[in-house]
């Protein structure tokens, strides 16, 4: 069951449309949304190569204190008319029979934190990454390698679909990251009113058909159709094809190659996490 949606904020974050993703989907499973505020410790803050008094560097460290204190207060009073809007409970008891929220906060990296409280959550929500500015890639990436958990990736501006999730679309290539993507998202096809699986040539080799797939679903009472479909170009076909199925929501394996290669020499998951404008779940 999907009860624990983690979504991290940190200074570069665009988190309102973030917060509606996870939002939507926490009505859907009755589950709780942990919003973790990453900060900064204040004496990382400070200028190590440039000598500066004692008394300079405390004025500094007690502004950047101060700073953090602003953002934090500015942060929970804009959840608080965002969850109220938004149809969540604020609490931070949570007793599973309806969707709710808390904000906590925390110091150090956001790689970190998404670390720490990624690999008990059943959902990591963050933006997808904007790699022009250079922001947002940290978090991603935190979240599909160091917690072996489901990530949603959703745009970075508009609102949410109210049916997030009533029909979504699942890559299938017979590969360990998609086996991996179809294990960790069981609750969102078993929610789904619609399933499809989206399938190109004849996948990894030795791996199980789409045929296997659909009837692994029809084990478990998800009614699945398998959608075929051909294209040079995986990542931009499982896209197309996604939508064409009328699918809101794109559940894929990710980075079968490593990231750093993907990021450089290009790939299917790179080219979904840069072209997507449907949210997309990753599992790694």
């Amino acid at each position: 069951m999907i009860r624990r949606i983690l979504v991290p904020v940190g200074g570069d974050s665009v988190w309102r449309s973030v917060l509606e993703h996870a939002a939507a989907i926490a009505r859907r499973h009755g589950a709780h949304v942990i919003v973790v505020h990453c900060r900064t410790r204040p004496e990382e803050l400070m200028p190590y190569s440039v000598p500066l008094p004692a008394f300079a560097r405390e004025t500094l460290r007690k502004q950047a204190a101060e700073l953090a204190d602003q953002q934090e207060r500015a942060l929970r009073e804009e959840l608080h008319g965002i969850a109220a809007g938004l149809g969540l409970k604020e609490t931070d008891a949570p007793d599973g029979r309806e969707a709710s929220i808390e904000l906590v906060e925390e110091f150090g990296s956001i790689g970190d934190i998404v670390k720490h409280n990624g690999r008990l959550a059943d959902l990591i929500v963050v933006a997808k990454p904007d790699r022009d500015r250079n922001v947002g890639s940290n978090a991603l990436k935190s979240a599909i390698f160091l917690t072996g958990r489901p990530v949603l990736m959703c745009a970075r501006a508009g609102e949410a679909a109210p049916e997030l999730g009533r029909r979504i679309a699942i890559g299938w290539n017979g590969s360990l990251e998609a086996a991996r993507a179809v294990a960790a998202t069981l609750d969102l096809a078993a929610a789904a009113e619609a399933v499809t699986i989206l399938t190109a040539g004849k996948g990894e080799l030795h791996g199980p058909p789409a045929e296997e797939l659909e009837a692994y679903y029809r084990l478990r009472g998800v009614n699945a159709e398998i959608r075929r479909f051909e294209g040079r170009h995986p990542g931009a076909a499982l896209l197309e094809n996604t939508v064409a199925a009328g699918a809101g929501l794109l559940v894929m394996g990710a980075y079968g190659q490593s990231h750093e290669r993907e990021t450089l020499f290009g790939g299917n998951t790179q080219f979904v996490v840069d072209k997507a404008e449907i949210p997309v779940v990753l599992a790694h």
